[in-house]
């Protein structure tokens, strides 16, 4: 936890955010990353996989990520991410994973 502040530094660690490569006046000419873990990144990835073989959230996003026009690894990706930003959120509250979202209290 000490190693990264937030989500986005986790999922930049294992290399789930584009890198930007831009020259001169081009922008948004975004690639993948040289640097990061690839064991980190097999484990999100792999993990993916796994959850987007049976029906549920995980599936539902992937096939609406391929609803916007997403190619298959693009939208494998694009889950990868949401569930490095659960895995965050998981270790900082230290709690356990449960499908319903925690309950608020209100003031």
């Amino acid at each position: 936890m000490t190693a990264y502040t937030d989500a986005a530094q986790l999922a930049s660690a294992a290399g789930l955010v584009p890198v930007p490569r831009d020259s001169g006046r081009r922008t948004g000419n975004l690639h993948p990353p040289k640097r990061y873990s690839r064991r980190l990144r097999r484990v999100f990835y792999l993990s993916t996989q796994t959850s987007v073989i049976r029906e549920g959230p995980n599936r539902d996003f992937c096939l609406k990520k391929r609803g916007e026009g997403c190619k298959h690894l693009q939208a494998l990706l694009a889950l990868a991410r949401r569930r490095a930003n659960v895995l965050w959120a998981l270790l900082r509250d230290n709690r356990l994973f449960t499908s319903a979202p925690p309950v608020t209290q209100a003031a």
